[in-house]
């Protein structure tokens, strides 16, 4: 009598096994690789241009032309695009099945996982596409897409607002990853058992500063596309490679530039550490 009820719930459980497969928790930690190798090349791409090098481009196409210019760079560029898969394929099965954690099956934190699936899966297409030498897909420039897709919106129907609404959702998303690194909410997600005291501050400090610097440029960058809409401007949407300049325009000049790039690499070494730690 009970078999019908049984068969979707046998169903459920062996999904949910699935999404917790050693494949899937190894995808995820590639994925972890893949976007910190992205965020090193990028804060020392923007390290060289606070000291003088304004002839790089500090944003993930520039980091993807650093690579091809190494020995065997296209075979570690096809490896940072299918570690970036892995990591949509994990996004993808929490949106599906719940993540790890108390909140993991909780709506929200679904639909994050679902937009982070939507994000990973873009930019690893993009990489894909340029190792396979489709170059304009995963090199170009960051701040001509933005321009070229913030005049696009703004021809739309209500654009000025659409782009508004856009640049203040990354602003956000910006804020929110900052005080979320300063509030350490990471640490719910790191298995801390094997880690020494001393491992464990040194993670916080990586965690801390990281998502500081990669919080403020995202939070820059909303700013700029907020200003696009209220000015009606494309030329005012930036992107990471502009919006990184800019913090040289500061009173502070080049070394705010620094601290921010320095930063951005300390989260690309934080990005190894969650590969190594975290829990799935």
């Amino acid at each position: 009598m009970h078999t019908t009820t049984a068969v979707p719930h046998i169903g459920r459980g062996t999904a949910h096994r699935a999404a917790r497969s050693s494949a899937v928790r190894a995808a995820a930690r590639g994925g972890f690789v893949a976007r910190g190798v992205i965020y090193l090349l990028v804060g020392v791409l923007a390290l060289r241009i606070a000291f003088g090098d304004s002839g790089e481009q500090a944003d993930r196409g520039g980091a993807l032309a650093e690579l091809a210019a190494r020995p065997f760079g296209s075979l570690l560029i096809w490896a940072l695009g299918l570690g970036l898969a892995g990591m949509a394929l994990w996004r993808l099965s929490e949106a599906g099945f719940g993540a790890a954690g108390p909140d993991g099956h909780k709506a929200g934190t679904r639909l994050l996982s679902l937009a982070r699936f939507v994000f990973y899966a873009v930019v690893s297409f993009s990489v894909v596409s340029f190792a396979a030498g489709k170059q304009g897909s995963g090199s170009g420039a960051s701040d001509q897409q933005s321009r070229d897709a913030t005049a696009q919106a703004l021809g739309l129907p209500g654009g000025p607002w659409l782009v508004a609404a856009a640049g203040a959702g990354i602003a956000v998303a910006g804020a929110w990853i900052a005080v979320r690194a300063v509030l350490r909410k990471f640490r719910k997600h790191l298995n801390g058992g094997g880690m020494s005291p001393r491992l464990r501050r040194g993670v916080e400090v990586l965690g801390i500063s990281g998502g500081l610097a990669r919080g403020g440029v995202f939070a820059v960058a909303g700013v700029f596309v907020v200003k696009a809409a209220v000015t009606y401007d494309p030329g005012r949407a930036k992107g990471m490679d502009d919006t990184l300049r800019s913090f040289a325009d500061t009173p502070a000049g080049p070394w705010l530039l620094a601290a921010i790039a320095a930063g951005l690499a300390l989260f690309g070494l934080f990005s190894f550490t969650m590969a190594r730690w975290r829990n799935f």
